[in-house]
């Protein structure tokens, strides 16, 4: 027998998505009858509106099933272009914007073409589980900026400059957040503009992916607008998946200066090509219409994430800030005294619920639970919560 190939080194070192595993887990028990509730997925439960399904189904009719460009449709990326404009006050050509694969190949692309081995990026934590795996892809290393829950998560501008370095070259903003909720006021942005401006050396990725889902009382800013001096160095990540519910069709964008923007471009033309042709004609449909599906969406989770963070805080020992963003709440379980993973482990074989562990957002003292489900089910969530932690 010949002997096994081996992988290679960045191969062996790479983690898989451990919601996509958990998610992937919770579906398998569905399948072979076991009562399972799942608050673990990052994914609206709500269709794909109909006009945009319609305007793709157009596109197959009128025959957009062949090889497109590369950066993607140009009326899309003119489109993207007059809405970065028009609702996020930034100014940007059409030649500026990348259609990518969902907003995760934007981030991938980018760090790819902006990132060497011995550079460093920046990452306010908690964290999505991708980033610092996208960095190490491309050979740089990671350093953290941990936050406090009691603080609501904010990134402390001071410890930011305190962390860089002359291998600093990026710095990740998430906002709203996945997975805390926390949404970064204008006055915090204008506090992290001016440390950047003293470190000329240091870009910035704003992923802008939640931007429609903030709580009320909250806004989302975009950090190209509030710095617009810094416009050489800010890159917009964003996408269809969320505000839109169009997980599944992989529509995202990158957008920034124009010589990085078409690195990816080439980057991308060597890896995946354009992004499905068809597809990209409903996502033009979507960013060219009223927000009015998008709004009605977004309050619907409003609702739930009001009624994820009440029966929360209404579960003794629990902590918790509630969420100003996003479909998620991100409490403090750590007075149990069990490790994040083990403790999703057990609720999951034991009574039945599917959430994601801390220690994969970089903190292992909470566990992440989304609201992009039912209401009825988030009940029955933490219904299985209450009566797991109290039998402890």
């Amino acid at each position: 027998m010949p002997a096994p190939l081996t992988l290679s080194a960045r191969a062996q070192a790479l983690k898989p998505s451990l919601t996509l595993t958990i998610a992937a887990k919770a579906r398998q028990l569905r399948v072979e009858g076991h009562d399972i509730c799942s608050l673990s997925a990052g994914e609206p439960d709500f269709d794909t509106p109909a006009f945009i399904r319609q305007a793709a189904e157009a596109a197959l009719e009128a025959g957009h099933t062949r090889y497109g460009p590369v950066a993607g449709e140009p009326g899309l990326r003119q489109a993207i272009a007059a809405k970065l404009e028009r609702e996020n006050g930034v100014s940007l050509g059409f030649d500026q914007v990348l259609v990518t694969n969902g907003g995760k190949q934007a981030l991938y692309n980018l760090f790819q073409v902006l990132l060497d081995p011995g550079d460093e990026v920046l990452l306010p934590s908690p964290y999505w589980l991708s980033y610092p795996e996208m960095a190490h892809l491309a050979g740089a290393s990671v350093q953290l900026l941990p936050s406090e829950a009691e603080s609501g998560f904010r990134l402390d501008p001071a410890h930011l400059e305190a962390a860089i370095t002359q291998a600093s070259r990026l710095l990740v903003l998430n906002s709203p957040s996945n997975p805390t909720g926390m949404v970064m006021t204008r006055q915090e942005m204008e506090a992290v503009a001016e440390v950047l401006r003293r470190h000329p050396r240091v870009a910035v990725v704003c992923d802008e992916i939640y931007e429609f889902l903030t709580a009320p009382g909250h806004q989302h800013h975009c950090f190209a607008a509030v710095a617009p001096d810094l416009a050489d160095r800010v890159f917009l990540v964003n996408g269809f998946a969320k505000g839109w519910a169009m997980t599944g069709w992989r529509l995202g964008w990158l957008a920034g200066p124009k010589h990085v923007v078409a690195a990816a471009s080439a980057l991308q033309s060597q890896s995946t090509s354009n992004v499905c042709s068809f597809a990209q004609f409903g996502g033009l449909a979507a960013i060219e219409a009223p927000r009015d599906c998008v709004r009605a969406m977004a309050v619907q989770f409003d609702e739930r994430r009001a009624l994820l963070s009440e029966r929360l805080m209404a579960i003794e020992g629990i902590k918790l800030r509630p969420p100003e963003g996003a479909f998620y709440a991100f409490p403090d379980v750590s007075r149990w005294g069990i490790d994040s993973m083990t403790l999703c482990s057990r609720l999951l074989d034991e009574v039945g619920l599917a959430v994601v562990p801390g220690v994969a957002f970089g903190d292992d003292r909470c566990i992440r639970l989304s609201c992009a489900a039912a209401p009825a089910a988030i009940e029955d969530g933490i219904d299985r919560l209450s009566r797991f932690l109290t039998g402890l």
